[in-house]
């Protein structure tokens, strides 16, 4: 089962690739919404038992694997022209996090013991991440428990939000925000998405692959250098600079389709995460943590982005780093694609790996903060 798991991960994005070209339904949808969804069915569909160990393990090689890959065509000296608004959006969610957090956190005092750390932890994850969440709980001391429910709740209701930034969020916040300036560079139109899969494009998309899997090797080899495993932020970062680095060649940048097939294996991903969220594990769920989650996401997003409209942040920049902080650098590549716009590739993978620096701080500040007004 595991295998051919595996294997339809691989499979199912080439069939979402040709709908989008043949079927207007799935034009309008996309590939990347196609690939998550049908992830989705298939891990909530009865009598279908998946391996969520094969999924986790093809959404952690395929994330390393894409970053370098829609890197290498990066025009680096066009990202300059972006960072200030990056960087205010970022600071902005950042503040939204924390205060949506910090405000529901201090309402839910009387219905959980663990209000103040679970806030912490929220934080954690919708600055930075899953990683971060669990680093401020095991600081604080959170039981077992909580975190599980805490981290199925934040599953389903960022499913949810993660559907509403892939599909219609940029028309949405569109109306509120300006819309992208300066040079944009668009993805393949989804008629175009399968015109580099040809005889004359296999070699140099065979080099960019064998790059990025010489500097994932490369990355991985470091962390585990100095720290004596694989560090998800350092590796990371890591393959990040790395992948700027070869980006600045001009014979690694002409590479043709290194990025298409970064967007493919950014779609195995999505379907290997869409497989992981099982509706079924909130089943006993506590419903005041579930309520609770809900109410710190929506509120730091409409937090976030009603700051943007005010500071006139541009949508795709409000979106992409919206995405950085809740989701992390892995969701950048399908984001940026359902907005049609590569160039925020390399910025917001940038911006997630700031929000894998800081979350657990913000997070650990956050609670230890509400403890000490709680008295």
């Amino acid at each position: 089962m595991s295998v051919l798991q595996m294997v339809a991960c691989v499979v199912l994005p080439a069939l979402a690739i040709a709908a989008a070209e043949r079927f207007a339904p799935a034009k309008l949808l996309g590939p990347v919404v196609l690939c998550y969804g049908a992830g989705i069915l298939a891990a909530n569909l009865p009598g279908l038992h998946l391996d969520d160990a094969a999924s986790r393990t093809v959404s952690s090689v395929a994330v390393p694997l894409a970053i370098p890959l829609m890197l290498f065509s990066t025009d680096l000296k066009k990202w300059l022209g972006l960072a200030k608004g990056l960087l205010l959006s970022f600071a902005l969610a950042c503040i939204s996090a924390v205060t949506a957090a910090g405000v529901v956190g201090w309402a839910f005092r009387e219905r959980t013991d663990e209000w103040w750390k679970i806030a912490g932890m929220l934080v954690g994850v919708y600055v930075g991440g899953t990683a971060n969440m669990s680093a401020v709980g095991v600081a604080l001391e959170t039981r077992n428990e909580t975190f599980v429910l805490l981290n199925a709740s934040d599953v389903v209701t960022g499913g949810v939000y993660l559907l509403f930034l892939l599909s219609v969020a940029q028309r949405f916040l569109g109306k509120i925000m300006p819309p992208f300036v300066g040079h944009q560079e668009a993805f393949a139109h989804e008629g175009e998405s399968l015109s580099v899969w040809t005889r004359s494009h296999l070699r140099p998309m065979a080099l960019a692959f064998a790059g990025s899997v010489a500097i994932v090797g490369l990355s991985a080899g470091a962390s585990m250098l100095f720290f004596h495993k694989v560090d998800e932020a350092f590796t990371l970062l890591a393959l990040t600079t790395l992948g700027i680095g070869a980006s600045m060649s001009p014979r690694v940048r002409s590479l043709a389709g290194s990025f298409e097939l970064g967007e493919y294996v950014l779609l195995v991903f999505c379907v290997a995460v869409g497989a992981l969220a099982d509706v079924s594990h909130l089943t006993g769920a506590s419903v005041t943590l579930f309520v609770f989650v809900v109410i710190v996401m929506v509120a730091s997003a409409v937090l976030h982005f009603g700051l943007c409209a005010l500071f006139r942040i541009d949508v795709d920049t409000a979106i992409i780093t919206s995405t950085a902080t809740i989701f992390g650098p892995a969701f950048i590549g399908p984001v940026a694609a359902a907005l049609k716009n590569r160039t925020l590739v390399g910025p917001g993978l940038s911006m997630g790996l700031a929000g894998i620096a800081l979350g657990t701080y913000l997070g650990l500040f956050t609670a230890w903060g509400l403890r000490a007004i709680a008295g």
